[in-house]
């Protein structure tokens, strides 16, 4: 009987599709990204602008679709992911080995295992203190802060008609975001 062979980041680096992520040992194509998805992400960062800049409120590095090296086996591409500049004070480059003060992910139909999961359970392990997901088709967004070793839901909003939003979810609480217009609106 062969043995299973992890793959490793320098396996991930080789492979030929740059659409690919490193979960569980395995390399995993990423799913086609969708007008839905796009929106969330895009108008996310919009709403979240004024914590990147240098002068913004709590001062921020964000970056959609980054690579994360947590482990051997694991380098999931977030769809964004933000660090403190006091942590990291340069701005990051390549493939981040720095664990993320935040990370969101927008739920794909068929990758929802990978994020409400595999993610979940890694990011927990490595002590991310803040986990968001985002289903865009459903216009709902679950926020988690993680509690001792565990995470706990500390929002979740459903957004039925065009109204405005606007909520303060750590850790953003210094700029409150327009979660209708994000999910859609």
């Amino acid at each position: 009987m062969e043995a299973l062979k992890l793959a490793t980041l320098a396996d991930l680096l080789a492979h030929p599709d740059e659409r690919v992520e490193l979960i569980d040992g395995e390399i995993v194509r990423r799913p086609m990204a969708r007008a839905e998805h796009a929106f969330a992400q895009s108008n996310l960062v919009g709403e979240l602008h004024p914590l990147r800049r240098p002068t913004g409120p709590g001062g921020w590095w964000i970056a959609t679709e980054i690579s994360v090296l947590y482990e051997a086996h694991q380098c999931p591409s977030h769809d964004l992911a933000g660090w403190r500049r006091e942590r990291l004070p340069e701005r990051p480059s390549g493939i981040v080995e720095l664990t993320p003060d935040w990370v969101c992910e927008i739920v794909s139909p068929g990758h929802e295992r990978k994020d409400t999961l595999t993610l979940l359970l890694l990011l927990q392990r490595h002590r991310v203190p803040y986990y968001w997901l985002i289903w865009p088709e459903e216009r709902t967004l679950v926020a988690y802060a993680l509690d001792g070793a565990t995470y706990r839901i500390i929002a979740d909003l459903t957004v039925t008609g065009p109204e405005a939003t606007r909520v303060a979810i750590p850790p953003f609480e210094a700029v409150p975001i327009d979660v209708g217009y994000i999910l859609g609106g």
